[in-house]
């Protein structure tokens, strides 16, 4: 499936489109981040990430038949002089065991695109 981002013109909103079904905008928001209503692209980003994060630790967890109930997943991107990190703070719900809540934190170092991003991109994960 092939992934679309366009611009034309003067516009400063991008159309990308994700395969035939889904489409969305995302334009590097001016002002304040937080009521701009605009998808940026490191939200994009993260958002990525989170969701890839969820999945993984689901699977995961009931290959093995697991109680995890509900995953969440808090990231943001934190910038230096000289480089950026990302932070990651894993929710799990459910009647884990501390050996379990401790496998689920090291799957999540495997997701793919954890796996895609962390030649380039320093990531510290924990648990909530």
């Amino acid at each position: 499936m092939w992934v679309t981002a366009a611009i034309e013109g003067d516009a400063s909103e991008v159309d990308i489109h994700i395969g035939v079904r889904h489409a969305l905008t995302a334009r590097q928001p001016e002002g304040d981040r937080e009521n701009a209503g605009a998808l940026a692209p490191f939200d994009l980003l993260l958002a990525s990430l989170g969701a890839c994060t969820a999945l993984t630790l689901k699977r995961y967890a009931a290959s093995r038949d697991w109680p995890l109930e509900v995953v969440e997943v808090d990231l943001e991107i934190v910038s230096r002089q000289t480089s950026a990190s990302v932070t990651r703070l894993l929710s799990l719900q459910g009647s884990l065991d501390v050996s379990q809540r401790e496998a689920l934190l090291a799957a999540a170092e495997l997701s793919p695109v954890t796996l895609l991003l962390s030649p380039g991109v320093h990531m510290h994960t924990e648990l909530a």
